[in-house]
């Protein structure tokens, strides 16, 4: 019997975070199958990471980062045992010492996947310029050159990895199509149509840029905006607002709770990086999305057909209210985006891709021993 491969998988964040979610756990069953054996080690644990984005506690939060780091340094000694790291993100926070030491030490072949332009300075909403020696930009660039293959989320990603590394593949985060599903047609709760926003305290200023939108439309239809994972009251004036905590129990029938996804986004070098996941979210659950046309968004959703990317306001406001007025357009939108999420966007679809790229990096690594 062929001994499995044995993958030691590294990630900033626990399963809790949409990143190492749906970009790694997801993954490792079926890895598994595909005869690799992951060994899933996140750098912070799960209570850690709920209290890291809320306001305070900066000194017992960065002995606790410095705690993990520590414990970090066991899985450089783990990584010793196993024939490929994927690294997500990050093995930690700071410059890649991780990373180097797995690459240039142990010479063990790197895998690294990121789905957000992590290269491009920006200060943290939480910490503002305290946090740039640990989101380090330049981290990036460096683990690109000392990685063996580059998995990313995105063609803007991708664009920039090939000038550092000519072994890239694009992998777009993707949902599970058999756990991810439209709504019971008689599971609808409210009378009202629902507009929604999933994200989190991070992207939420992005959903701040739709409001004079939003007015315009509740201002002409009866609607309700359902925000989920702002992690604060929205209030807006004219809007009935239906303001929801995430949680990773209550995600998909949040999601199902919809009529109409709404993802804005502003242009800018951080958000070209952006993988469009909010798009694949609602198109998984049979809902039309609406998006702004930025970055991946142009590659997952076609306007008109399986989705709309409104450009400015006027085109905002007349593609919500279109989809608002005439329920037979969002389930044949909505039909649309759940065939095209099938078709691509699907773990089924990328497990395969992802494993290859695993296999290959180990393989290229044995020849070269």
């Amino acid at each position: 019997m062929k001994t499995p491969l044995r993958a030691l998988c590294l990630t900033l964040y626990p399963v809790e975070a949409a990143s190492a979610r749906y970009r790694v756990v997801q993954y490792l069953p079926h890895l598994r199958a595909a005869g690799i054996e992951p060994i899933f080690r996140p750098f912070m644990s799960p209570p850690f990471f709920r209290r890291f984005y809320t306001p305070g506690n900066k000194l017992r939060k960065t002995l606790g980062l410095l705690g993990f780091a520590l414990r970090r340094c066991g899985d450089v000694a783990r990584a010793g045992g196993c024939d490929v790291v994927f690294v997500q993100k990050g093995a930690h926070f700071g410059p890649p010492l991780v990373e180097r030491m797995i690459a240039q030490i142990l010479r063990k072949p790197l895998v690294f996947d990121f789905d957000d332009a992590m290269h491009v300075v920006s200060n943290s909403l939480t910490y503002g310029r305290l946090a740039m020696p640990f989101k380090y930009p330049r981290k990036t660039p460096q683990i690109l050159k000392l990685s063996r293959s580059v998995v990313v989320g995105n063609r803007h990603l991708e664009e920039y990895s090939l000038t550092l590394n000519p072994h890239v593949t694009l992998i777009p985060t993707v949902v599970d199509t058999t756990l991810v599903r439209p709504r019971e047609r008689q599971s609808k709760t409210s009378d009202k149509l629902v507009l929604g926003w999933i994200g989190t305290h991070s992207t939420y200023p992005y959903l701040e840029s739709l409001i004079p939108v939003i007015q315009e439309v509740a201002a002409r239809h009866d609607v309700l905006l359902r925000v989920v994972g702002a992690r604060r009251e929205v209030a807006i004036p004219g809007v009935e607002v239906d303001n929801r905590k995430w949680s990773l129990k209550t995600e998909l029938a949040d999601l199902q709770s919809f009529d109409i996804g709404l993802y804005p986004i502003v242009e800018d070098q951080w958000s070209l990086g952006k993988s469009g996941f909010k798009a694949v979210q609602y198109m998984a659950v049979g809902i039309p999305a609406v998006c702004s046309p930025v970055g991946a968004t142009h590659d997952i959703v076609t306007q008109g057909v399986d989705g709309f990317l409104p450009a400015n306001h006027e085109a905002w406001v007349t593609q919500i209210s279109q989809l608002v007025g005439d329920a037979a357009l969002r389930e044949q939108i909505g039909a649309a985006g759940r065939a095209k999420v099938e078709g691509w966007y699907c773990l089924h679809r990328q497990a395969p891709r992802l494993a290859e790229v695993l296999r290959q990096a180990a393989d290229s690594q044995a020849q070269q021993a």
